[in-house]
């Protein structure tokens, strides 16, 4: 009788497409894990940016109507030029950090999230809605739609119904004094 030794071809086969499936999965997983990584640094200077507007509202707050804005000001708007008021110097600030001028690579602005826009809204007496949206990689519920700052620009290819916009909002509320 004799005895075997080593691994039979099936063997090393069965083996290999195990290791196969497995660097695959590996694979996807880190590719999911990028998405997810630029998701939450999107998320991140949203947030900055956020409240970057509602401090420069409080800290106006004599004029904290004149915030309000008719359409969003970011990615692909021209933003105000004019200087004569601390309103319009923040109003023209806060449009160059939407398009991200924080940081350049080259001549193109790279700073922020990928379109950013902001909106500021009036809701009641003394009470500001400041809303962030920008464009999501993945396509996911689309935000409520009382959210409507940047509503419908986010839509091709694989985003429809405004699924990969995305909008943070936080509410101003300016105390009388």
């Amino acid at each position: 009788m004799s005895t075997q030794r080593g691994t039979t071809m099936i063997e090393v086969l069965v083996t290999m497409v195990i290791l196969a499936f497995g660097l695959l999965g590996l694979a996807g997983l880190q590719s999911r894990l990028q998405v997810s990584e630029m998701e939450s640094y999107q998320r991140a200077q949203a947030l900055v940016l956020l409240e970057d507007m509602a401090n420069r509202i409080v800290t106006n707050r004599s004029a904290a109507a004149s915030y309000v804005t008719s359409s969003p000001l970011g990615a692909g708007m021209t933003c105000p030029t004019d200087t004569s008021t601390v309103q319009k110097v923040d109003v023209k600030e806060w449009c160059n950090v939407l398009q991200g001028a924080a940081e350049t690579s080259g001549s193109s602005k790279v700073g922020a999230m990928i379109g950013g826009r902001g909106c500021v809204e009036s809701t009641v007496a003394n009470e500001y809605l400041v809303t962030v949206a920008w464009q999501g990689l993945a396509s996911i519920s689309a935000p409520p739609v009382s959210v409507t700052c940047g509503q419908n620009s986010y839509d091709g290819g694989a985003c429809t119904n405004d699924r990969c916009r995305r909008a943070i909002t936080t509410i101003v509320r300016i105390g009388t004094l």
